[in-house]
């Protein structure tokens, strides 16, 4: 090992750290120490010293865009379809699931529609394949149909409709949570519409329902504009009922059971 090395890692000095600090080199500013170390153990070249360094200034950054693009999504709460206790639910299927943790079918502005009762999985692969593809780069953004709703009606109100639906126009992949829990009035659908229209054949929207496509009249109640949804939500989509028996009932039944045992 050239003995040049160790008087660098000897005089690691006040500008350096400055100049990481100023490149955003986080990654090589907190395992500098470590990695030459590392490499006067190792009789490392110059070069090999310097492309470990890089490979970690990577990886750091790497880690980081994952938790940042996870916080842009303003996800509810963690979680991640390797949780997903596909035993419990039969329904879903764990191979498909899989192929849609990757970004191909967001990439092609493919829906994916999540049907099924409460307590099913739904919130849970929602989240989850939310997650992964944002980690995979995706930007994406979670809400609820209630909250979108509400958020597009206020910015009705101040003049700024057109920002907003551009705004979630934007996102690679938008999470729709309890679509058909709040019946909504004709304004409200013709609200949502808009950005289904903005994102069609585009960008990706995945949706969580409780209602069967037979029944979303009940939550869109002008006909044709329940169609025209339902059109825009399955046209080359991915489908997948989650069943009507709820395993997070089946398990709490189990554990009082088990309790009272």
């Amino acid at each position: 090992m050239p003995s040049g090395l160790i008087d660098i890692r000897a005089h690691w000095s006040v500008y350096a750290d400055a100049a990481c600090r100023s490149l955003g080199l986080s990654g090589i500013r907190a395992r500098w120490d470590e990695f030459a170390a590392q490499a006067l153990r190792e009789q490392a070249s110059y070069a090999d010293f310097l492309a470990d360094l890089l490979e970690s200034e990577c990886e750091d950054r790497d880690a980081r865009r994952k938790v940042r693009r996870v916080k842009e999504a303003n996800f509810p709460r963690p979680k991640r379809i390797e949780d997903f206790d596909f035993s419990k639910n039969p329904n879903v299927p764990q191979e498909v699931i899989n192929t849609l943790t990757q970004p191909a079918w967001v990439q092609a502005g493919d829906p994916l529609c999540l049907i099924g009762d409460s307590g099913t999985g739904k919130s849970h692969l929602l989240i989850g394949l939310g997650t992964a593809i944002a980690e995979a780069g995706g930007r994406v953004r979670y809400t609820t149909a209630a909250n979108l709703v509400n958020e597009l009606a206020e910015a009705a109100g101040d003049k700024q409709l057109g920002r907003t639906i551009k705004k979630y126009g934007r996102v690679d992949l938008l999470c729709l949570a309890e679509l058909g829990y709040v019946k909504l009035d004709r304004r409200g659908a013709e609200l949502l519409f808009q950005i289904f229209t903005e994102r069609e054949e585009r960008h990706a929207i995945a949706i969580a329902s409780n209602r069967p496509f037979t029944e979303w009249d009940q939550t869109f109640t002008d006909r044709r504009l329940c169609q025209a949804i339902v059109d825009r939500l399955t046209f080359e989509a991915h489908i997948i009922e989650t069943g009507t028996q709820s395993f997070r009932l089946a398990s709490t039944t189990a554990k009082r059971k088990a309790a009272a045992a």
